[in-house]
């Protein structure tokens, strides 16, 4: 949304809007007549859809295993009492796209202040692809140790690393300022529904000790339920079980994907793209609405795709990004490319 500060207009991140409210109107906003072309949709990072993305057959015995047990079937342990949010605020700091998406750490110092806890950066990149290079996570955390707050590193998709640069864990700079890192089998293992993740603490100097922060983290936790018993029961048997190359086959479709969609990009004249995506399940493009007519922004553009061409695409606003799109990639490789033709034909449709 745009908001106008100081005679400036700026773009204000949603506080009111969600990723999955927004995707179900397109989805609704689909045409739903008999002779309707099947929805595909590029919008909801869930590679589980396409039945070229399947987890590991380890983590399906797994599963299996503790389900026969019938050790599993009660209540997880909870370890405390929830606690308010309502004195928290949240400022958001700008990245370069036109340097793979890294962190202006410029910015992060100039809205820190006295108040401020922590930093949280996305790695590899959701929405962007970005993977970030060693020099700069060290940066990252350099700032952050000046700022005296810590990193906190959504590393949910860190291992889908395909490009240049490799995947590396923000905890190695733990030596630096303290990192909580947050992980998950959603991605790397393909089974989202299974809502399962993790919280590490990188943290060699003890800083963290005093204020007893994991220990408050465990109350905090208390706010909701844990996964499923039987999944965390199948956790040890999944991690143990699954072999390199069930994960190789991934980053391989990822990879080839994403060039698919780099190279259908460059074809559409009102889409461009600042950086090639390296790593995660998506990345942003630039929509350029001045080159078509009858669209007014990305909203615009997303819900007429969606009830013309039955292609769902994230309009970039839902992530605070005015007239972006984010195009998810974690797709059966020939329905991406049929999707991305029908962008192409919706686009010369609209053409000015």
């Amino acid at each position: 949304m745009e908001v106008e500060k100081n005679g400036v207009q700026e773009i204000e991140a949603p506080k009111n809007i969600t990723i999955k409210g927004i995707l179900g109107l397109l989805m609704a906003n689909t045409d739903a007549n008999g002779d309707a072309k099947k929805v595909i949709s590029l919008g909801m990072g869930d590679p589980t859809a396409y039945s070229c993305f399947y987890t590991t057959s380890a983590a399906q015995e797994a599963v299996v295993d503790a389900l026969r047990s019938a050790k599993f079937n009660g209540y997880s342990p909870t370890v405390g009492l929830p606690q308010t949010r309502k004195h928290l605020e949240a400022r958001y700091f700008d990245l370069r796209p036109e340097k793979g998406w890294e962190v202006d750490l410029s910015v992060v110092e100039d809205l820190a202040d006295h108040n401020t806890v922590a930093m949280v950066i996305i790695k590899s990149g959701n929405p962007c692809g970005s993977v970030y290079t060693y020099q700069h996570l060290k940066e990252i955390a350099e700032t952050a140790k000046r700022l005296g707050i810590v990193v906190i590193a959504d590393e949910v998709y860190g291992h889908l690393a395909f490009g240049a640069n490799p995947f590396v864990p923000m905890g190695v700079f733990g030596s630096l300022t303290p990192v909580l890192t947050l992980g998950s089998m959603s991605k790397r293992w393909l089974v989202p529904g299974w809502r399962l993740g993790w919280l590490v603490t990188n943290d060699p100097d003890g800083s963290l000790k005093s204020p007893k922060f994991v220990e408050r983290l465990k109350k905090y936790c208390d706010i909701c339920g844990g996964p499923a018993t039987f999944i965390q029961a199948a956790v040890p048997a999944v991690i143990e079980g699954t072999q390199e190359v069930f994960f190789n086959k991934t980053i391989n479709i990822l990879k080839q994907n994403s060039d698919t969609c780099l190279q259908k990009i460059k074809e559409i004249h009102c889409i461009s793209c600042p950086h090639k995506p390296e790593g995660s399940m998506a990345f942003m493009v630039k929509l350029n609405v001045s080159l078509l007519k009858d669209i007014s922004d990305d909203l615009d553009f997303c819900f007429k795709l969606a009830k013309e061409e039955s292609v769902i695409i994230l309009p970039g606003v839902a992530v605070g990004l005015k007239n972006w799109l984010r195009i998810t990639f974690a797709a059966d490789p020939s329905a991406l490319g049929e999707a991305l033709e029908r962008v192409k034909s919706f686009c010369q449709r609209h053409s000015c």
